[in-house]
């Protein structure tokens, strides 16, 4: 500056000053804007990762209210007799350790398949309540009960497994007289009745007669006082009733492993791992009659020209029929095996938008 007083008129100085002036205000407005900008930018980053954080948390909590809802989840298989439940069974006891879930036997005096009120009041407060055995799996020849009437909010999921009516009697006829491979050395109640199912039939005998098919039904009908009058349409149709509307899935005998691949893909929390244990495993066919010899085309002829075969193999068909339906939509067929099919749902056009 002091070259310039010497080199340049006074009014120049002046000028040359006020120029130096205006340059300095600007720079220090400029400064003044890039540091505002920069707080800016400073509070903009910690905004985000306060949201990054609320996000995070928000998802753990999904997936621990999720976790809480699949930790509370009960199934109960109320399992109709010689149906192969005790092979289905051993696989969730199998599975237990695995997948960390309780399997608990519904042990009822003298197998009766109906409780009492009491009883029923009693089963429902324990299922819902006891959350030390949750998530568990109850097992058991009892009649299916609803919950529903019994005014609680979480409700169990309802499986089962039913049998060819008729194929399902002669089973149950000769594992009365000749047990079974699983527990051979048990006396059973007919022990030493030598008399085969066709030799029953032509006698008119009382384990062989068209009465005794009365059961599925029942089972699925549950318990109602018409549910055990047996040849009754009512019964029959609330079992159809119960079947649609309370049981998530109902496979059959003849068709077990698909019923198993498919419960494993809706409900891997239990099933992870049980259609290669029925595969390969060597409890998948544990229970078999001993001594059992398959009937002749006429006593099965007989047993058909009732009433209460044909309402009970009307209500098997509907059950093939729903479970084939079923497996339809969930599995693929490809050189003889079987592949589920992938998840094909998904979501558009979601509104509002997310900024």
């Amino acid at each position: 500056m002091g070259l310039l007083r010497i080199m340049m008129p006074p009014k120049f100085q002046l000028l040359a000053v006020l120029v130096f002036g205006v340059a300095m205000l600007f720079l220090e407005n400029q400064i003044q804007k890039l540091e505002e900008s920069r707080g800016k930018l400073e509070r903009a980053i910690v905004r985000h990762e306060v949201q990054e954080i609320e996000q995070h948390h928000t998802l753990d909590s999904s997936r621990d209210i999720l976790l809480e809802e699949s930790d509370d989840m009960v199934i109960i298989y109320n399992r109709v007799p010689k149906t192969a439940s005790t092979s289905f069974t051993n696989i969730a006891y199998d599975l237990c350790g695995k997948n960390k879930y309780h399997v608990l036997h519904i042990n009822t005096t003298k197998n009766n398949p109906i409780m009492s009120l009491q009883d029923q009041v009693r089963f429902v407060r324990n299922v819902t309540s006891w959350r030390e055995m949750k998530p568990g799996f109850y097992h058991g020849h009892v009649a299916f009960l609803d919950f529903t009437k019994f005014g609680v909010k979480r409700k169990p999921i309802y499986i089962n497994v039913i049998r060819d009516p008729i194929e399902r009697l002669v089973s149950y006829y000769y594992f009365l007289r000749f047990g079974d491979d699983y527990r051979p050395g048990l006396r059973r109640r007919k022990q030493g009745d030598k008399k085969t199912f066709d030799e029953c039939v032509s006698a008119g005998g009382s384990d062989c007669t068209a009465e005794k098919l009365w059961l599925q039904i029942p089972f699925f009908c549950g318990h109602y006082s018409e549910c055990w009058n047996v040849g009754s349409r009512w019964a029959l149709e609330q079992a159809k009733y119960n079947l649609v509307n309370k049981y998530l899935l109902v496979g059959v005998t003849e068709e077990l492993e698909d019923f198993i691949m498919m419960l494993e893909a809706a409900l891997p929390r239990y099933f992870r791992g049980a259609t290669e244990l029925y595969r390969t495993g060597k409890k998948s066919h544990l229970r078999k009659t001993s001594e059992k010899k398959p009937p002749t085309k006429e006593s099965i002829a007989k047993l058909q020209q009732s009433d209460i075969w044909k309402m009970e193999n009307e209500f098997y068909e509907f059950v093939l029929e729903q479970f084939q339906f079923v497996r339809a939509h969930a599995v693929r067929e490809k050189d003889g095996e079987l592949y589920l099919l992938a998840q094909n749902y998904f979501y558009e056009k979601i509104y509002p938008k997310m900024s």
